[in-house]
């Protein structure tokens, strides 16, 4: 029988004696200073140090939240995304430790080293708070730029020599949109107990009408947005965060999702985005310059991202029982009945 799940505020506790064995010779370690951070809500983040008397080291825990957010969910997968990309030149963070067996902390977890920089805000929107708000037009640019060049990198990194093919879901389909589609149709089924919105089945119905063969499978970050990328006091890239979603995919399928979330945290919050801020048509040129693709079927993918991220927010509605005043997939909705017409 398992040991009981730790709350929150008890972790800090139980995390030290896990400390001190996996950093031999730290038999004084203390775990200091720890905070749930509120980035991402698919996994429970949590920020620490670790001091002893060789000095204070920052670090990163996660660990599934209490309640699951998607059907597949593991912490190995997006833990193994991590250690392949650590031998490119993406700046991910390093993973100490996973452990997915039997532990006193009563569930999986792991443990990584924690990167320097800051990250535009989630909520309130990075276009009304936050770095990027605080930022100069031409800071603005240059973290957007930032932004679209990490997933240009990503896409074009050859998956096969970083053993990622376990990403691909065959047992979905046969190529990687049909697979996709059979997923996000699938897991929207689990989220909403059987009976999807009818936004929901609409999408699906005409994802599935329109599958296409893109010209290149390429790596998919799946959470690609400014919030998941560490800034400097010079407003470059210092970290890339947030895998839990990595698949193979189309290579326009990243992109789909930044301008997909930028369009919910400006348009759809009733302003403009911020001056500096390349436009729609501006970002898929520049993309396709820096990579010598071609973008085509970006409304189907865009489409396929607000569906997608419902998944977490339509789980959460149906298990906690939402009252419908609270929509929170409302910018997800807007946007699909919106590309769809």
């Amino acid at each position: 029988m398992g040991t009981t799940r730790i709350p929150a505020e008890h972790l800090g506790e139980a995390l030290g004696p896990l400390v001190r064995t996996h950093f031999p010779g730290s038999g004084t370690a203390r775990v200091r200073n720890l905070a749930r951070t509120e980035r991402g809500f698919a996994t429970e983040t949590y920020l620490f140090e670790v001091e002893d008397n060789f000095g204070t080291v920052p670090l990163v825990m996660r660990r599934p939240p209490d309640m699951s957010l998607f059907p597949d969910y593991d912490l190995l997968r997006q833990v193994l995304v991590m250690q392949r990309l650590a031998e490119t030149d993406i700046p991910v963070p390093t993973v100490a430790w996973l452990d997915r067996g039997d532990n006193s902390l009563g569930s999986p977890y792991f443990v990584m080293n924690r990167l320097e920089g800051r990250a535009p805000s989630d909520y309130p929107s990075y276009h009304t708070a936050g770095n990027y708000f605080e930022a100069t037009p031409e800071q603005r640019a240059r973290m957007w730029w930032g932004c679209v060049d990490t997933i240009a990198d990503i896409n074009q990194l050859d998956w096969r020599a970083l053993r990622l093919n376990f990403l691909a879901f065959p047992q979905h389909g046969a190529g990687v949109i049909e697979q996709g589609v059979n997923y996000l149709d699938a897991a929207l089924n689990w989220a909403c107990e059987g009976n999807p919105p009818e936004t929901y089945r609409r999408a699906i119905g005409y994802l599935r009408e329109n599958v296409y063969e893109p010209e290149q499978v390429s790596l998919c970050w799946g959470d690609a947005r400014m919030s998941n990328i560490l800034y400097d006091n010079d407003f470059r890239v210092r970290g890339v965060l947030d895998w839990e979603i990595a698949h193979l995919g189309a290579p326009e399928s990243d992109l789909a999702w930044l301008l997909f979330l930028d369009w919910a945290c400006s348009e759809y919050e009733g302003h403009p985005p911020l001056p500096g801020t390349p436009s729609r048509e501006e970002t898929i040129a520049y993309y396709e310059k820096r990579t010598g693709t071609t973008v085509r079927n970006i409304d189907y993918q865009e489409i396929f991202s607000a569906a997608l991220l419902s998944i977490p927010l339509l789980r959460m509605s149906h298990r906690v029982q939402l009252p419908p005043e609270m929509n929170i997939t409302g910018f997800c909705t807007s946007r699909i009945e919106q590309l769809l017409g």
